[in-house]
C-alpha cells in the first residue's frame, strides 16, 4: 500500500535516498575537522578570475607585465585546481551519500573540464607569453572563467543545498 498526503495523492519516494550510506555525507578527507577541498577552491576560483584580469590589462596596456602575470595565475590555479580536484575527487569516491547524488557527479564533470582549459590555457603561454594573449589567450580565459563560475555554483548547491562535505550532513 502506498503513502499518501494530506491531500490523498500518493507521496513519490526517491529510490537513491533509499541506498546504505545515503545519509552519509561528512567530509573523509579534512585537516582538524575542516574539508580540504573546501579549503582550497578558493584558490583557482580567484586565480582563474585574476588570469581573465591580466588578459585585459595586457589587451588594454600593452604591458608585458600583465602577459607574465596571466601566466603564472593560468599556472598556479592549475596546480592549485589540482589539489582541489585530487580533495574532491577522494571525497566523491570515499563518502557514499556524496557518491549517491547526480548533482555531485555534475560538479565532477563540469571541474575537471575546467581543470583541462586551465591547463590548455596555461600551456599555450608557456613559449610566448605575450603572443599567446591576444586572442586565444583571452578567449581561454573567458571560457575558464565562465566555467569556473559553473562549478563554483554547483559546488556551492552541493554544500549549503544538499549539505555534502559537512559535518552534520543531512
Amino acid at each position: 500500500m502506498e503513502k499518501k498526503d494530506t491531500e490523498g495523492t500518493p507521496d513519490l519516494i526517491d529510490p537513491i535516498a533509499s541506498l546504505p550510506g545515503y545519509d552519509q555525507t561528512e567530509s573523509r578527507i579534512a585537516f582538524l575537522g575542516h574539508p580540504i577541498h573546501a579549503m582550497s577552491v578558493a584558490f583557482p576560483v580567484a586565480l582563474t578570475f585574476c588570469a581573465l584580469g591580466a588578459d585585459v590589462f595586457y589587451w588594454w596596456t600593452g604591458d608585458a607585465f600583465w602577459a607574465r602575470a596571466a601566466l603564472w595565475a593560468t599556472g598556479t590555479g592549475f596546480f592549485f585546481g589540482m589539489v582541489a580536484g585530487l580533495s574532491g575527487t577522494a571525497e566523491l569516491l570515499l563518502v557514499p551519500g556524496i557518491r549517491a547524488r547526480a548533482p555531485a557527479w555534475t560538479h565532477f564533470i563540469i571541474a575537471v573540464t575546467l581543470l583541462s582549459l586551465l591547463g590548455a590555457n596555461w600551456g599555450q603561454r608557456m613559449d610566448d607569453p605575450e603572443q599567446a594573449v591576444l586572442p586565444y589567450g583571452l578567449l581561454l580565459s573567458a571560457l575558464c572563467t565562465v566555467v569556473v563560475a559553473a562549478t563554483g555554483w554547483h559546488g556551492g548547491k552541493l554544500v549549503f543545498d544538499y549539505r555534502l562535505g559537512t559535518a552534520k550532513g543531512s
